[in-house]
């Protein structure tokens, strides 16, 4: 009997460990990330974050994907964070998934997609042989390490990829929701979150749905392509709005703010550190002493611009939406400037530039007579010359020098040398 209490405490002691293990495998955390609006650098700080929460409690990442894409170097650092990931990766397309988008989506070992959804349309500005290839081959070699054909991940990159019954030449591939798990670019169709987790062996799980911190979103609002350009425009046009005004005022502290959150924006989503806001910094003081204290546009100026252009590159991460940006900026600027000329014109920022004196008629200036006419021409000394001294020529009172000797008044004398305005005589004998 005792043996048989034993063996009993036993079991049940063995069927309790046993289900407590089933419990927990078959209970997971979810964390379900939203992948919305333009695809920007901030997004990317947000996926770093989710997908450390999900490795640190190691949980599954679901990504839910509604985006007409955005920029593809923050997209191709999102996939890299994706495709390194040490827990399950789930991207669940509820509308669409293009572009940029169309690349996360297939960096995730599994992809559902919503009946209706769509992924694709990746075609990239500019389209360029160089940045087609590029982009491709990105897609390509996504698309292969989950086991998807590469060559209809390259046809929503490239026009020129021919897919018999699914593209032809010159057009970019889009897949329907339908479409896209016929030709197993996704897993299965599914309209909710539950039935995607269901379908994937997570049925008993805890659904964490994150958002953004407002540190994460006031950085994906700052690097927002358009916020960014509108930013470093609004930047310039204040210090150019400055320089017209006595002092420091509004234009300017506006302008320097803006230039603050452009940068700070950048350096809160990671793409900007100390050294490259440090370099817009010093090419801001470099240009300052081209203007105030270094006379001309010399090695300091220069110098200045590169530093500048150089900087808002780096930040921006893309020569293509760097260059664009500051050609926007720039050329709002140089608007500004032409038409606020008038105004700059009078301004004390100006007057340090260039020689604004004018020796006018009006103000009573008159230019020198041309006195070529006088060489040989003589007259009669009404002063001495000491060797400086007045005579009179054809009725016409000149000062005049002396070849260096004394000559006394009322003594005559020939113009044997003109210099500019100086007119040497030399006395004549009287005999």
């Amino acid at each position: 009997m005792k043996r048989i209490r034993i063996g009993l405490v036993g079991l049940l002691l063995l069927l309790m460990f046993v289900g407590v293990n089933v419990v927990g495998a078959a209970s997971s955390i979810v964390y379900s990330v939203p992948i919305q609006g333009e695809i920007e650098p901030g997004l990317a700080a947000f996926i770093a974050r989710g997908l450390a929460l999900a490795e640190r409690n190691d949980a599954v990442l679901l990504l839910e994907i509604n985006t007409f894409g955005g920029r593809v170097d923050a997209a191709t650092e999102i996939k890299d964070l994706l495709l390194k990931a040490k827990v399950p990766v789930i991207a669940f397309v509820s509308e669409r998934a293009w572009s940029a988008g169309a690349l996360i989506a297939l960096s995730a070992p599994q992809v559902a997609m919503a009946p209706g959804s769509s992924i694709g349309a990746a075609e990239p500005r500019p389209m360029d042989e160089k940045t087609v290839s590029a982009l491709r081959a990105e897609f390509e070699a996504t698309a292969g390490r989950a086991g998807r054909d590469p060559r209809l991940a390259g046809a929503m990159v490239d026009a020129d990829l021919v897919i018999e019954d699914l593209v032809e030449k010159g057009k970019i591939l889009t897949l329907s929701a339908e479409k896209a798990v016929e030709w197993g670019m996704a897993d299965l169709l599914a309209t909710s979150r539950h039935e995607v987790l269901s379908h994937f062996g997570y049925d008993n799980y805890e659904l964490v749905s994150l958002a953004p911190h407002w540190a994460e979103r006031i950085a994906r609002l700052l690097t927002n392509s358009t916020i960014s350009s509108l930013l470093l425009t609004l930047g310039f046009l204040g210090l150019v709005f400055e320089i017209t005004t006595p002092g420091w005022g509004v234009p300017g502290t506006g302008g320097l703010l803006a230039l603050v959150l452009f940068f700070g924006g950048r350096y809160v989503s990671g793409l900007a550190g100390f050294e490259e806001i440090g370099l817009f910094v010093l090419g801001i003081v470099l240009l300052a002493l081209e203007v105030f204290v270094i006379p001309g546009f010399g090695l300091a100026g220069i110098l200045g611009l590169i530093a500048v252009i150089v900087s808002v590159v780096l930040v921006f991460g893309n020569v293509q939406a760097a260059l664009i940006s500051l050609f926007i900026a720039l050329s709002v600027s140089i608007l500004a400037f032409i038409l606020l000329w008038k105004r700059i014109k009078k301004t004390a920022f100006w007057q340090r530039l260039v020689l604004s004196h004018v020796e006018s008629t009006d103000e009573g200036y008159r230019a020198p007579a041309d006195l070529g006419q006088l060489l040989g021409h003589q007259g009669v000394t009404l002063t001495p010359l000491r060797p400086a001294g007045t005579v009179v020529i054809d009725q016409t009172r000149y000062d005049v020098v002396s070849e260096g000797v004394f000559i006394p008044q009322n003594s005559l004398v020939e113009v044997v040398l003109l210099e500019g305005t100086r007119i040497v005589v030399r006395e004549i004998s009287k005999e």
